[in-house]
């Protein structure tokens, strides 16, 4: 062998071994992280007595937050404003974003049905116990319903922890919260179960911060200590959109506490899953349970529709200040930039109704909790804050999408929704994937569109965790 090709062969060697070396470190799995657990939040300086904060924040407080007489009468005045909307382009119905021509209806149905009605809605959002309590100088509110030893009979009893995503709030629950803790509606149903449901950070009455760094796995560090302080040490976790995020980093980082996570808008964002995922596309059938291919294939159409719907995510990642200022103070602003999300991420061919279709799944009193709940607490800004700390080199340097999580995990797929993954995928972030599920019916906002379907699924995913890691209830 002649010395040039020696060399030649030896920087091949040294070549391939860097490549290879790259590969995987790209492609294999990572530890979990070490947050801080006592991390501060607060607009104050950490007190410098740590443990004495602890004692003295650990109160839980119950609330009847109620609004006085003129907060909702200055609304009235602004919603009887006269609207200068621009008008919407000839044949246009929601393609362009919210219809201003219904827009109108809606405000009219605001002011004139809902509002005065208020103090009747006032007594139905809060027809469960609302609590607050400091968690690392914030201050948190949560519903809280625990079972009665009475109920228990019978029945298998467990904590959950509900997690709502953006531009939901609690009232997505409502319905679920029902079902879930009142097992004595379907006498066939021996589940019962402590229901918790908190304002995530910044959202609702839940304490936004004024520092830097509060990302989706800081709230999972958040909401772990709020369900310590609430005496919870085992527990299910279900949720959705940021919900599934932070629900999945709890999963991940205090997985000796999760007895089964359940999601429905499971994702997984690992640069091996995004391989496995192109590579199924080359023989969908061998992936997808038979009609539901149109789900995930093919990948330009769900690219197309992703770019399509993604245009509040970019302006929320990057100036969720700018877009804040726009809606704050802005009620019918603020109605539209939220209600046009329950109208295509319920179903995308409602864009081409004159209503947005959004009555057809919901109703818009219960649309109108969620807008009033984002108006009376002012935290449409804080809410969208968490897309950019979501996305800062901080937050992406934990590598949370490369760490496996051995929690048993459920996935429920709703045809309608955003994205969806394949299992294929999701066992890379979740090896126990014990509960896959496709329904044809429903959308992003499941919880409030489809509960029954919803507690349904979540029910057979505990029975299965059950079954499959001898769990025993409380």
């Amino acid at each position: 062998m002649s010395g040039a090709l020696k060399i030649l062969v030896l920087v091949l060697a040294i070549g391939g071994g860097l490549i290879y070396k790259n590969v995987s470190q790209l492609w294999a799995d990572l530890p979990a992280p070490k947050l801080d657990p006592q991390e501060w939040w607060g607009d104050e300086a950490q007190p410098k007595d740590y443990a004495a904060y602890l004692a003295n924040s650990s109160e839980v407080i119950g609330n009847r937050l109620s609004y006085p007489e003129k907060t909702i009468t200055d609304l009235f005045t602004r919603l009887n404003r006269t609207l200068r909307l621009t008008p919407p382009l000839e044949g246009v119905a929601f393609e362009y974003g919210f219809n201003t021509d219904y827009l109108k209806e809606v405000v009219e149905y605001w002011r004139d049905d809902y509002l005065p009605r208020w103090r009747e809605r006032e007594v139905f959002l809060w027809q469960f116990n609302h609590f607050t309590t400091d968690i690392q100088g914030l201050r948190m509110h949560f519903l809280h319903l625990m079972v009665y030893d009475e109920n228990k009979v019978g029945k298998q009893h467990y904590p959950v922890l509900l997690l709502h995503g953006w531009p939901g709030s609690v009232r997505e629950f409502y319905d679920l919260i029902h079902l879930l803790h009142q097992s004595n509606l379907d006498k066939n149903n021996k589940y019962i179960f402590d229901v918790i449901v908190p304002s995530l950070p910044g959202y609702g009455w839940s304490q936004g911060t004024s520092r830097k760094g509060l990302g989706p796995a800081q709230v999972a560090v958040i909401m772990s200590n709020l369900m310590a302080r609430l005496g919870y040490d085992k527990y299910f976790i279900q949720g959705g959109d940021w919900g599934s995020i932070i629900g999945s980093h709890m999963a991940t980082l205090y997985p000796e506490n999760v007895l089964g996570y359940h999601s429905n808008m499971c994702t997984s964002m690992s640069p091996k899953s995004h391989v496995m995922g192109a590579l199924a596309g080359l023989w969908p059938s061998l992936f997808v349970p038979s009609g539901f291919e149109d789900l995930f294939f093919p990948k330009s159409r769900q690219l197309s529709y992703l770019i399509e719907e993604s245009g509040y995510f970019h302006l929320q990642a990057t100036k969720p200040d700018t877009v804040g200022a726009a809606l704050t103070d802005n009620p019918v602003g603020l109605a539209a930039y939220i209600l046009e999300k329950f109208s295509t991420w319920t179903n995308p061919s409602y864009r081409s109704l004159a209503d947005g279709g959004i009555t057809k799944r919901y109703t818009m009193d219960a649309l109108l909790d969620n807008v009033m709940i984002y108006y009376l607490t002012n935290s449409i800004t804080t809410s969208q804050r968490l897309y950019a700390e979501a996305y800062s080199k901080e937050q992406r340097g934990l590598l949370l999408e490369r760490v496996p999580t051995p929690v048993p995990t459920g996935c429920a797929r709703f045809k309608s929704d955003i994205m969806h993954f394949l299992d294929i995928q999701l066992k890379d972030k979740f090896p126990n994937l014990i509960h896959s599920t496709y329904h044809k019916q429903g959308g992003h906002f499941a919880a409030l569109e489809v509960p029954k379907v919803l507690h349904k699924d979540f029910l057979e995913f505990v029975k299965k965790v059950e079954q499959k890691f001898n769990i025993k209830p409380l």
